[in-house]
């Protein structure tokens, strides 16, 4: 299926390693973030759960999204895109696509799901890994890269292709129908959306994180 190199954009960063300027508590716009997200040697680092996930202030369409990250032991996160902020919506994943953070070694949603499809740099929940084992150890730091382009999507771990799908039509469809989020409104309908680092109770640090739009 496969991505054309995409026309390119100029590179934005999300992150300028000092603060969290750029970035909101889903649902909370112009609040202060919650003193569980620091920042801490150049990343962004959640040291205990109940902050709620950071999403862009701004939204994206196509792109190309570049982001590393380190998960502790026993831990689990993600990156969604496409997250469409509305009080309806709970969570930033009721309506993003999320990229698996994980630590696949101890954590029980490696197992679960379908053939991996809940293990890091997956699509979560929807498709296994292209290329299984892509990710780094649990305390090592994992780069990854999502390209979204014209109904398509691509997402890397160190180097290797871990996920290609279309993001909407029967394919989509099909995927979604046998997953977690079979039924739930909203969910993949946005073409354009936040991006979110995900609080799921345990700590991450995210780095390095830029994108262009396409």
């Amino acid at each position: 299926m496969g991505i054309n190199e995409p026309a390119k954009g100029k590179w934005e960063s999300l992150f300028d390693g000092k603060t969290l300027t750029g970035w909101h508590t889903y649902l909370k716009a112009g609040q202060p973030v919650s003193d569980k997200w620091m920042v801490d040697d150049g990343a962004i680092h959640l040291t205990d759960r109940g902050a709620g996930d950071l999403v862009t202030d701004k939204e994206y369409g196509d792109f190309e999204l570049e982001i590393e990250w380190k998960i502790a032991e026993g831990g689990n996160s993600g990156i969604i895109y496409h997250v469409h902020e509305d009080p309806k919506f709970k969570s930033t994943y009721n309506t993003g696509p999320e990229m698996q953070v994980l630590d696949n070694e101890r954590h029980p949603d490696a197992k679960q799901g379908r053939d991996g499809n809940r293990t890091a740099g997956s699509l979560y929940d929807l498709q296994k890994p292209v290329t299984p084992g892509a990710a780094n150890p649990a305390g090592q730091w994992n780069k990854a890269k999502l390209i979204v382009s014209k109904g398509k999507a691509e997402q890397y771990l160190n180097g290797k292709k871990t996920a290609e799908y279309p993001t909407s039509g029967p394919e989509w469809d099909k995927m979604v129908s046998e997953s977690k989020f079979k039924g739930w409104e909203g969910f993949g309908k946005y073409a354009s959306g936040h991006i979110a680092l995900q609080d799921h109770g345990n700590k991450v640090w995210f780095r390095n994180i830029r994108i262009r739009e396409l």
